[in-house]
């Protein structure tokens, strides 16, 4: 396939290894790992804890230089930024984690936790505000909810505080890290129906990772399996679904509850 055709992909990850040590003790974290995810389009990465996806979202957000080959953000090789490049790149990447204590300060309120990165972008005092307001309105919670402390909410009301952080820096890239995986089955389902508007809304790409396929099903326009650091099988989420071809792949289909399943 072309490059041309290709070139609505927000991300492309080409041909990524990662390996820690050296000589014969090195553990190849991931090894020669492809992928793209198309603009406004959420791409699913599964697998079990030590497949590899947490070590492959660092080479995503730059937190560390892979061992060999390339990411690619918006037509542009990024994977050797640094210092002003480097920081003016993640103000395009959010990321939302698993546990929302991870991102939000128990000793800040929560407008003060929006607004921090923005400080840190150089944003206006006046525009701060209207992102604010705006990232609350956009998450369900109250203007009010600005001058409260994260252990004044349920945990449901705080991942929605982080979702809003992250997305008021008005982000074209948010890295999902389990972000429902905490949180109760009904509040997982409305978090995710959130994060499916949040989409359609601001045309926001994601990168969903989770060792829950049912989760990616709700959520995913395409999916890939991570197993032992490679990529195994990649497609949508409907052929994924219903038609795996690889074993390990259909293993995680086979631990899913039956209510999933198709």
């Amino acid at each position: 396939m072309s490059d041309d055709v290709l070139s609505d992909d927000v991300l492309r990850v080409k041909n990524v290894t990662q390996r820690f040590g050296h000589g014969d003790n090195a553990m190849v974290a991931l090894d020669d790992v492809s992928l793209s995810v198309p603009r406004g389009e959420t791409l699913g990465l599964v697998g079990e804890s030590g497949s590899g996806k947490s070590t492959l979202a660092r080479a995503i957000l730059l937190m560390r230089t892979p061992t060999a080959g390339t990411i690619e953000f918006d037509g542009e090789d990024v994977t050797g930024l640094r210092g002003r490049a480097l920081r003016m790149h993640r103000r395009r990447i959010q990321m939302v984690f698993q546990d929302p204590n991870d991102s939000l300060d128990p000793r800040f309120t929560v407008a003060r936790s929006i607004s921090e990165p923005l400080v840190a972008a150089g944003i206006g005092a006046k525009e701060r505000r209207r992102r604010l307001a705006d990232a609350l309105d956009r998450v369900g919670l109250p203007m009010d909810s600005a001058e409260r402390y994260p252990h004044e909410f349920s945990g449901g009301q705080r991942q929605r505080i982080a979702i809003a952080r992250a997305m008021a820096a008005e982000p074209e890239f948010v890295v999902l890290d389990e972000p429902t995986s905490a949180l109760d089955v009904s509040v997982q389902a409305q978090v995710l129906n959130l994060l499916v508007q949040l989409q359609k809304d601001t045309g926001v790409t994601y990168l969903f990772i989770t060792h829950n396929l049912a989760v990616v099903h709700h959520l995913a326009h395409r999916v890939a399996v991570m197993h032992q650091g490679k990529v195994v099988e990649e497609g949508t989420g409907e052929l994924v679904m219903n038609a795996p071809e690889h074993p390990y792949t259909r293993q995680l289909l086979e631990s899913m509850p039956v209510l999933y399943r198709t």
